[in-house]
């Protein structure tokens, strides 16, 4: 896959993958990957704001995006953007409120394709952290600790 950047974050590595107008996708590269400079103004825009966004989680994201969706992924992407930083819902609380399941909206933050940015990991299990990027357990779930854990400052 052709990354327009690869940035160090505090967790590992971020794939950048953005056109001219619009960050497409940001994907979690193996720790042992290089970082690569940013070769468009797009992609240096998208690794500058979320440098602000490690250095600092209340530093909100105002990165066009633009991704293919479902309608019942657009919704739930949509309701992960309106929780704010800091807090959580489940997947129960979601789908209730979307009128939906709680496995529909598991699935639905497992397909995000930009991470971080469209904050998929604020959605939590009823009784336990849940899953990452369809993952239940690993170095998925430490990215998504890791996250929470900025979020709470």
């Amino acid at each position: 896959m052709k990354y327009q950047a690869k940035l160090a974050a505090p967790f590992g590595m971020l794939g950048i993958r953005c056109d001219e107008t619009a960050l497409l996708g940001i994907d979690f590269l193996p720790v042992s990957d290089e970082p690569e400079s940013p070769v468009s103004v797009m992609a240096d825009v998208v690794c500058v704001q979320l440098l602000r966004y490690f250095a600092d989680p209340d530093v909100p994201f105002f990165i066009p995006l633009r991704y293919t969706a479902s309608a019942h992924r657009e919704k739930v992407w949509q309701a992960m953007l309106s929780i704010p930083r800091g807090e959580t819902r489940s997947y129960g609380e979601l789908a209730a409120e979307l009128h939906s399941c709680a496995q529909a909206v598991g699935q639905a933050c497992g397909a995000n394709p930009i991470p971080i940015v469209i904050p998929c990991h604020r959605v939590v299990g009823k009784s336990s952290l849940g899953g990452f990027m369809h993952h239940a357990d690993g170095s998925p779930l430490n990215i998504k600790r890791w996250l929470l854990t900025h979020e709470q400052r």
